[in-house]
């Protein structure tokens, strides 16, 4: 496995985002809906249901309501989903069925170029889902300005990092069934026990160390601080846990895609 050099990425891993973008283009309208109706519909579950019984919650000293609690964990969620997804099923399709990869090789694109691209784009569609869930968790009065734009940036970083998680996957994996197992495995157990439906100190000291390790837990903390104006010095650890992890993640990936494929 060889790592990617700096050298081999040039201006031309745009276009392999221009041309994903293209193609996004011609079905936006479909895109467009889940993020719109998705937080509208936990926010009416959560909020007029679940709230009800769970009422108030302390979280870092602050009492919330429940609804106000979940909202940013949705964004989170989202993120990941969209960025993994992203680069799972839909990466594996473009390469495998579509012959996509095979395309943009007959350019003077490189691999690490289009796989870099590819990346670029989930993290894009992570960030769109992010502004869009946002405009209309804001229009239920659960962000808090101008705080609250942080979670453009955040939304980029978390979708580039689970980005190249995702590649990674698609590295791996022998056919597109076995998605299945990262995702029962990894994206499951992130989903629930990252703190999104409940504070982390409601688990056992095992399982909040565990915790810990998940690259979700600290996007969900970054992105509640940020929405809520609930700041700490702990979110500086979270955000260099993200840095970090993407700068070795992002280049795994491109190693890991680039052996694959050349075999």
């Amino acid at each position: 496995m060889k790592w990617p050099h700096p050298h081999q990425i040039s201006y031309r891993t745009l276009r392999v985002w221009q041309r994903n973008y293209g193609v996004y283009r011609k079905t936006w309208k479909i895109s467009f809906v889940p993020p719109l109706l998705e937080p509208m519909l936990y926010i009416l579950a959560f909020g007029v249901g679940l709230a009800v019984m769970v009422g108030d919650l302390n979280y870092a000293g602050r009492e919330l309501s429940y609804t106000s609690f979940i909202a940013p964990a949705l964004v989170s969620v989202a993120i990941m989903y969209n960025a993994f997804f992203e680069t799972t099923f839909n990466s594996f399709v473009r390469m495998y069925w579509q012959k996509t990869f095979d395309a943009l090789l007959a350019t003077p694109l490189n691999l690490e170029e289009i796989i870099l691209g590819e990346m670029l784009w989930a993290a894009t569609k992570a960030v769109i889902a992010t502004t869009l869930m946002g405009i209309v968790i804001t229009l239920f009065g659960l962000f808090a300005f101008p705080g609250a734009l942080l979670l453009i940036p955040l939304a980029f970083l978390g979708g580039l990092l689970f980005a190249g998680l995702g590649m990674i996957c698609t590295a791996l994996v022998r056919g597109i069934d076995m998605f299945n197992l990262p995702i029962f495995l990894g994206i499951t157990p992130m989903f629930l026990f990252s703190g999104t439906f409940f504070p982390l100190q409601n688990l056992p000291g095992w399982a909040q160390a565990l915790s810990q390790l998940l690259p979700l837990t600290h996007l969900v903390a970054l992105v509640r601080g940020c929405a809520l104006h609930i700041w700490s010095y702990s979110l500086w650890l979270s955000l260099l846990y993200l840095l970090l992890a993407v700068a070795v993640v992002v280049p795994l990936a491109i190693a890991l895609m680039v052996r694959r494929i050349v075999r």
